[in-house]
């Protein structure tokens, strides 16, 4: 790139004309990124009863099979979307897709279950490169006026790409191709990755912040460590029987918080480049915006694992017949996260997202009613779809809501505490199950399935309790997102 082509693309950030089709693939691009990224945090929840068998996972392996992604992503997030600021964010991106590529080839060549957690470790790491870029870049390409219609396809191809998931896992593993059991899942990323990254580099525009800037490491260190601290005793805990280091361990996280809040804050007084601007959470819908986030995704990680450990170790459900009871839940979702945002958001703000959760709240209440050692497929599909009409109310404004007020400058600091968000709500619900659903399941008699349902049952009750602290949340949005966000300009 040019001295001056870069001076336009850092100065004006990359926003083009609002005829030109290069965006819209360069959206592409990005959206199969998130589709990625969405896919393998949730996809292995499917494969877990063949990795097992085939590598003899244990049930602590298992966990950090899942969570380890959730946690190497999480706290990559804030500095992935920093370096993006200070280096360019299409660099970065490009740089984290094919890191991904190799960690998700690694992940399907795994002969053993710590080979499988380190890669899984290091896909998470690339993912937390590539993924803050995304939205930033969204943030600065597209004009005001379009960033409702975008986030709105981004919150839908998001919340389906986590949902459906399990049923392309299912498909997969049950397929069994070449003899290969859960290994496809994972290997399937790099085919698509090596696509996307010869778009990006067609597609996407370089735009970074104006000003130069330098990465703050202290910083990076007290986050990091804040987010191991808290999450490494949450996913261990149960499976080490709770012994004194983990409670330390949690304390100590409460304390690399408030040293980080209190270094970032001095940093900004004195005019100095923090990790994270503090300025930011002043914003209203920035704040509630990520409160939201936090709540809504540690209902998901601690619904969907709990779900997918009683249908399949407890019903005894094959993949993919768990993958297609997720349908029920897919097919709401589709039928409301493409409207909330293009259509509802504009004539009723927030109260989309509280009805959402009021709506996801029901769902949880007929799950209770139908739930059983016998139940069927087909009972669950009520449950289900209210479940998914809720969900898709609520996700997809979030963002929209969160990102309106937030300078082009902080796009990638902004992006990536978003999806930390994020990621710690996933992770803190993957934790949440050790509380809610394995500890009960230590101590259940009866049948396998009795068992199981009967540690299914607190799981739900404890969702619940999630989206009633959702629906509290909501209070604190503003009654709208900005107006401008919500018009579509005639040129789009």
């Amino acid at each position: 790139m040019t001295t001056t082509e870069s001076r336009s693309a850092t100065s004006q950030e990359a926003t083009p004309a609002a005829g030109d089709r290069a965006r819209w693939f360069a959206l592409v691009t990005l959206l199969v990124a998130v589709f990625m990224d969405m896919l393998d945090g949730n996809v292995v929840s499917v494969a877990i009863p063949s990795i097992q068998r085939t590598l003899g996972a244990s049930y602590s392996s298992i966990q950090w099979i899942s969570a380890g992604y959730v946690l190497a992503f999480a706290l990559m997030l804030i500095t992935g979307g920093r370096l993006g600021d200070i280096y360019g964010r299409k660099r970065i991106f490009q740089t984290g897709v094919v890191g991904f590529v190799v960690a998700s080839l690694l992940c399907g060549i795994a002969v053993n279950p710590e080979m499988l957690i380190a890669s899984r470790l290091l896909q998470g790491a690339m993912a937390g490169l590539m993924v803050p870029q995304v939205l930033s870049i969204i943030h600065v390409t597209f004009g005001s006026g379009e960033r409702g219609k975008v986030f709105a396809i981004y919150g839908i191809v998001g919340g389906l790409a986590a949902t459906v998931a399990p049923l392309i896992g299912g498909v997969v593993v049950q397929a069994d191709l070449f003899g290969l059991e859960w290994r496809p899942v994972f290997l399937m990323n790099v085919p698509i990755g090596v696509l996307g990254l010869i778009a990006g580099w067609k597609y996407i525009t370089e735009s970074k912040k104006e000003t130069k800037t330098r990465l703050d490491p202290l910083g990076v260190v007290l986050a990091m460590g804040f987010v191991v601290a808290l999450l490494y005793p949450l996913t261990l805990g149960h499976e080490l029987g709770w012994p004194a280091w983990t409670f330390w361990s949690i304390g100590g996280s409460v304390v690399l918080l408030v040293a980080f809040i209190a270094y970032e804050r001095n940093k900004e007084r004195r005019n100095d480049e923090p990790l994270v601007p503090l300025s930011l959470f002043k914003t209203r819908s920035f704040a509630a915006g990520n409160a939201l986030q936090l709540g809504l995704f540690m209902f998901t990680g601690a619904f969907f694992l709990a779900w997918y450990l009683f249908m399949q170790l407890g019903l005894g459900w094959s993949a993919l017949h768990a993958g297609l009871t997720a349908l029920a839940f897919c097919i709401g979702a589709f039928i409301t996260s493409g409207m909330s945002v293009t259509v509802l958001v504009q004539k009723f703000g927030r109260a989309v997202l509280q009805i959402g959760a009021v709506t996801t709240a029901i769902g949880l209440g007929v799950f209770l009613l139908v739930l059983s050692p016998e139940v069927s497929t087909w009972q669950m599909v009520l449950p289900l779809v209210i479940i998914g009409l809720g969900f898709g109310l609520v996700a997809p404004p979030i963002t929209l809501f969160a990102l309106t007020e937030v300078p082009h400058e902080h796009a990638g600091s902004a992006s990536g505490v978003i999806n930390t968000m994020q990621q710690l709500g996933l992770a803190l619900g993957i934790a949440v199950v050790s509380f809610v659903f394995l500890t009960p399941l230590d101590s259940a008699t009866g049948t396998t399935a009795e068992k199981f349902a009967t540690a299914f049952e607190p799981a739900l009750y404890s969702t619940l309790g999630l989206v009633a602290v959702i629906l509290l949340l909501t209070f604190a949005l503003p009654k709208r997102a900005a107006e401008e966000q919500l018009e579509t300009p005639a040129a789009a």
